[in-house]
């Protein structure tokens, strides 16, 4: 259908720059790639996470991000607006995570859709779910998978049916030392190739992590820093589509 073009964005910029091979990661920004990642958050967090694409005005992306930990599991919730004022898209999500033992996590979340363009179309709205599961067989290896819209969730128009994306997504990752991560998936959309993805994540100097990513689509590349003191972390980073050009991430994570 002319007009809309709906897109599920990932947030947090620690994952950018890693080129989003995160499906495998837990952090705040687990309600943005696999909700069962927050299974092994144990502290209160609040994030904010901003990029612009391609460094066109209109494309900016602001997102929040809270992890709410409690003895049955940790809640999360995100809200998320891309756009501007005569077209936006904004996504507000509730997620639930929790850890089995030491080795297993499962999350899922329900999403509510806002889609909005001027004049012609106007607003329409949606629910969709996605959910994921991480698992540890040995130490330091991690697998994850996840699924966004397996429902088919849309939004009806006036010019007809439009389907939010069904994506799956599958990675490894494995934590070195606790100081290095690197990270390898695969992320499939319903009716177009596979994307592979490899990201790496390395503590250089304490608190400082370097990062960098590639990914198939394109070959897109990335790469970003971060600094973590207390309970603060700062993330950066910059992502590079051979066409459209750069896109700037920042992140801010607060844990209390």
């Amino acid at each position: 259908m002319a007009g809309f073009s709906t897109e599920n964005y990932l947030s947090g910029s620690r994952f950018a720059a890693m080129a989003n091979a995160s499906v495998m990661i837990p952090d705040i920004w687990s309600v943005s790639h696999n909700q069962a990642g927050l299974g092994y958050l144990t502290n209160l967090q609040f994030s904010f996470h901003y990029e612009n694409k391609f460094m066109v005005p209109q494309y900016g992306l602001n997102a929040i991000a809270v992890a709410i930990p409690t003895n049955p599991g940790t809640l999360g919730f995100s809200l998320s607006y891309f756009g501007y004022s005569k077209y936006h898209e904004i996504k507000t999500s509730l997620a639930y995570g929790k850890l089995f033992g030491d080795k297993f996590s499962a999350g899922i979340q329900l999403n509510y859709h806002n889609i909005f363009i001027s004049d012609e179309y106007g607003r329409s709205s949606a629910i969709s779910v996605e959910g994921g599961i991480m698992f540890r067989p040995i130490r330091d290896l991690y697998i994850g998978v996840h699924v966004f819209n397996p429902s088919r969730a849309k939004f009806d128009t006036i010019g007809g049916n439009e389907y939010l994306p069904t994506i799956f997504r599958f990675g490894l990752g494995y934590h070195i030392m606790q100081k290095i991560w690197v990270a390898l998936e695969s992320q499939k959309e319903t009716n177009l190739p596979a994307i592979w993805k490899l990201g790496l994540e390395v503590e250089t100097l304490e608190h400082l992590f370097l990062r960098a990513g590639i990914s198939s689509a394109s070959l897109q590349g990335s790469f970003g820093i971060g600094y973590q003191i207390g309970g603060i972390r700062a993330d950066l980073a910059f992502s590079f589509h051979p066409q459209m050009g750069f896109t700037p991430h920042v992140s801010f994570i607060y844990g209390f």
